[in-house]
């Protein structure tokens, strides 16, 4: 996604084209996704007319100042950017506009042509980008809430040291949290952790002093060397860790960076994680990914390593639940759940059903010794289930028949013989009670069987 250097070459191009000129047309995308709070009715109409005074960013913010408020307000997302026509513009890695395209671009949210005839268009492919009128982007968010620009506000090695000793998690996690310094994306994390040599999942508060230091010169240093080419990827430096990590085609076995760089093509990767053939090598030493802060992350473990006590989780732990990144394609960590917490209350719940279980089973078989039984009731059970899971055997309603045989006395000689012993019915037609109790939820079935009661059924022959 645009990082720092992709969003200020894009401010300074605008500024050295844009910067003077009088807006004479608009056309502003109808997607309410990415046009955020005003209808393009209305954003077209607060344009026309105005001047562009200057161009400000601040993190991955963009904003144009006009001659008076309202303004223009750019969050690039995962795949905005800038292009003027006729201007050669930085080349992103993964552009959706080319110079062959239609022009402005079916991808255009924002269009505007000036006073001379010069053309400017923000496009965004994947609709992660949010585009608003504001009429002080500084004191309202996203930018009111952004933490100290990694270029215009660079903070000192006290500064920064005494920040990151607050700080118990993951430095890339840190690194990639836009309240604490903003600018810096996922591919500009790995490239700084790469350089000063620092684990990504190395937790901030244990890291010497001397790692602190090293890793803010690396952020200066990184974010210079880019800006300095435009943040044209093509001409960063060969030994940058940023080669070997985008594209999709799996690279040739055992590709190194350094002799000859053109031996592979540049928009190519080496992910051990999709399990495709190939490896990457840089200067010799093999790269891998993890996931750390939420996010993809290529280093290489034999530069890289943790040190000191890791006293909190790390990011491998809480990767899993860091994978949701919101749709605005921001690089936030969010913050995992109590993981004790989260396993004293499953114990509970098997404690509270192990006890309903055995409270059922007891009630089961006290009822399977009180109830008198029938050999033919099976087919007359209706299984249910209880509160608990449990199956449970209930008798269906007599039918006509059956009540037919009780007014008339008969029902008693129909269940049973003289001796007391069940006797199957020749016609079927009498419904037999069976309360045979079903205990397969407790692994076990009952073989037992009560007897008749031979008193109610002699004192039902005497009447």
């Amino acid at each position: 996604m645009p990082e720092l250097p992709e969003v200020e070459a894009a401010r300074r191009a605008v500024e050295e084209h844009c910067v003077g000129k009088k807006i004479v047309k608009a056309i502003i995308a109808v997607d309410s996704k990415v046009i955020h709070g005003v209808s393009p009715q209305d954003f077209e109409a607060c344009l026309l007319g105005k001047t562009i005074v200057s161009a400000h960013r601040k993190g991955k913010n963009m904003w144009l100042q006009l001659d008076s408020p309202p303004f223009p307000t750019f969050q690039f997302g995962m795949a905005g950017a800038v292009y003027i026509k006729g201007v050669a513009m930085t080349t992103y890695k993964r552009a959706a506009v080319k110079d062959t395209d239609e022009w402005p671009s079916k991808y255009s949210k924002f269009f505007v042509e000036l006073s001379d005839g010069l053309e400017f268009s923000f496009t965004d492919k994947r609709r992660f980008a949010k585009v608003r009128l504001l009429d002080n982007p500084r004191l309202v968010p996203p930018i009111s809430e952004l933490g100290p620009d990694a270029l215009f506000e660079p903070m000192t090695t006290d500064e920064f040291y005494s920040s990151l000793r607050k700080k118990n998690t993951g430095i890339k996690a840190l690194l990639l949290d836009q309240s604490f310094i903003s600018g810096i994306g996922n591919w500009m994390a790995d490239e700084v952790l790469y350089q000063a040599r620092i684990h990504p999942q190395q937790i901030a508060s244990n890291m010497p002093e001397e790692s602190c230091n090293t890793l803010l010169k690396s952020i200066n240093e990184v974010t210079k060397v880019a800006l300095e080419v435009d943040a044209d990827v093509n001409r960063f430096p060969e030994l940058w860790l940023f080669h070997l990590r985008w594209g999709k085609k799996p690279g040739k076995l055992d590709v190194q960076v350094g002799a000859d760089s053109n031996q592979f093509p540049s928009n190519w990767i080496f992910h051990d994680r999709e399990k495709k053939p190939g490896k990457a090598l840089i200067d010799g030493k093999k790269i891998e990914f993890i996931n750390a802060g939420g996010r993809t992350t290529a280093y290489v473990p034999e530069l890289q390593k943790i040190i000191g006590n890791q006293t909190t989780r790390t990011a491998s732990k809480t990767s899993k639940k860091n994978d949701k990144i919101n749709e605005n394609g921001n690089d936030l960590d969010e913050p995992e759940g109590d993981a004790i917490g989260d396993n004293n209350e499953a114990k509970q719940r098997k404690r509270s059903t192990n006890k309903n279980k055995a409270s059922a089973k007891g009630k089961m078989t006290r009822s399977a010794k009180d109830e008198d039984v029938h050999d033919n009731g099976r087919a007359n059970l209706k299984e249910t289930k209880d509160d608990n899971g449990l199956t449970k055997s209930t008798t269906r309603k007599k039918t006509p028949a059956v009540r037919k045989l009780k007014e008339s006395g008969s029902e008693s000689e129909d269940f049973s013989g003289e001796d007391g012993t069940d006797e199957d019915d020749d016609d079927g037609s009498q419904e037999i009670v069976d309360l045979k109790q079903k205990r397969k939820a407790m692994g076990k079935t009952s073989k037992k069987r009560a007897q008749p009661n031979q008193k109610g059924k002699q004192a039902k022959k005497a009447k």
